[in-house]
């Protein structure tokens, strides 16, 4: 990547603020039931203690509102990240002010301070700039490590680089940038892309910069009746954005206009509700009755998305492509997964419930690349750069 990458920056005795991507789920006694974020940016951490910096952590944790809220406090990361590095991690009381001011100079060589939840303070998400300039003070350089932040113009992601002298990307998010980087700026060809989950509205611009790069494009999930109802079809009670008829409808022109073609399912597994014991059936015609709705791709839609995965050469998927939590509506997104697996192709996987589709899967580590951010994926897919991306340059 052409900005500045951590082994750019002379480190040595630095005082240095590392943003990361600790936005763990809490079950209801707040414990963590994944670290798998805060695993993520230990090369990053470890490489910083090394080089003996004076090291300041930040992350959000939720939605709190711009206010404290104790169930969104970062202690339970602390705690657990101090499991994983040495020497303890510290938690400040607060965000900025003396308090964290004076714990900030305090700091010795190969020291950790974590800052409570960025947004406690309404600052971050505004990108309040005296704010971010207070996340800065005493600090020399700044790092990001917080890929699945970087499409967000925030304090900490955005205004802060403006008063350090440095700012470069961390490991994680130089992997991310990497990978996604084959994706958007040199796919090899054949790509085809995977397109699910529920909404057309997500996915509208990574669609209208795929058809300038992908050569196959395969929609399921609820998304696909949308473009079904676009085409003048009956879809009972399926999920359908009216507001975006309009717009699925020239998607599928253009693509028609550039020789892309888009994929919808042949077959459906429609049901009457979602659940278990609702009776599900696969019906390949429509219209649907009035009260069933498309749950899963059919048999015949995983046969032909299957033969296309298998002769891709670049593949990038986000979304599951039906209701893969419930088991009978989960065949097409696992098997969508086994084939995505079992491509000699170069895969990236991007979003939360397509990441968590692979897992569940058992094919995980048969992906060249699951990204930590579903929504900093798309829109890199979408815009070819991010918001915290571009800040990291050299004042």
């Amino acid at each position: 990547m052409a900005k500045l990458r951590l082994k750019d920056l002379d480190l040595q005795g630095k005082r240095v603020f590392l943003r990361v991507d600790f936005n763990v789920p809490l079950e209801e006694e707040l414990e963590i039931r994944d670290d798998t974020r805060i695993k993520a940016a230990l090369p990053t951490l470890n490489y910083l203690l090394e080089q003996k910096t004076k090291l300041t952590i930040s992350s959000h944790l939720g939605r709190p509102g711009g206010q404290y809220d104790p169930k969104l406090s970062l202690k339970p990361v602390a705690e657990r990240l101090s499991d994983y590095i040495s020497p303890e991690v510290l938690l400040a009381p607060d965000v900025i002010g003396d308090q964290v001011t004076k714990l900030k100079k305090a700091l010795k060589e190969s020291q950790v301070l974590l800052l409570e939840n960025l947004r406690f303070n309404p600052g971050e998400k505004a990108n309040d700039l005296s704010f971010a300039q207070e996340l800065a003070q005493d600090i020399d350089y700044y790092v990001n490590d917080a890929f699945g932040a970087c499409h967000r113009a925030h304090a900490s992601v955005v205004g802060i680089t403006e008063y350090v002298e440095k700012s470069a990307a961390g490991f994680l998010v130089e992997k991310e940038v990497e990978y996604l980087g084959k994706a958007v700026h040199s796919p090899q060809k054949p790509y085809v892309a995977i397109l699910g989950g529920a909404k057309v509205s997500d996915k509208i611009p990574v669609i209208e910069n795929l058809l300038n790069k992908a050569d196959d494009i395969l929609i399921g999930g609820a998304m696909a009746y949308t473009f079904f109802k676009a085409m003048g079809n009956e879809v009972g009670r399926s999920r359908v954005e009216e507001d975006k008829i309009a717009l699925a409808l020239s998607l599928l022109e253009k693509a028609q206009a550039q020789g892309i073609k888009i994929y919808l399912p042949e077959d459906h597994v429609v049901s009457t509700a979602i659940d278990n014991e609702a009776e599900a059936k696969t019906v390949d015609s429509f219209p649907f009755s009035a009260g069933l709705m498309g749950l899963d791709i059919g048999a015949k839609t995983i046969q032909k998305y299957q033969e296309i995965i298998a002769k891709a050469q670049t593949i990038f998927w986000n979304g599951p492509l039906g209701v893969f939590e419930i088991e009978q509506f989960s065949l097409g997104t696992m098997k969508i997964a086994a084939a995505v697996a079992a491509s000699p192709a170069l895969s990236i996987i991007g979003g939360g419930d397509s990441v968590a589709a692979v897992y569940k899967a058992g094919v995980s580590d048969k992906i060249s690349h699951i990204s930590t951010g579903g929504g900093a994926s798309l829109e890199y897919l979408a815009k070819e750069t991010l918001p915290g991306l571009e800040a990291l340059t050299e004042k």
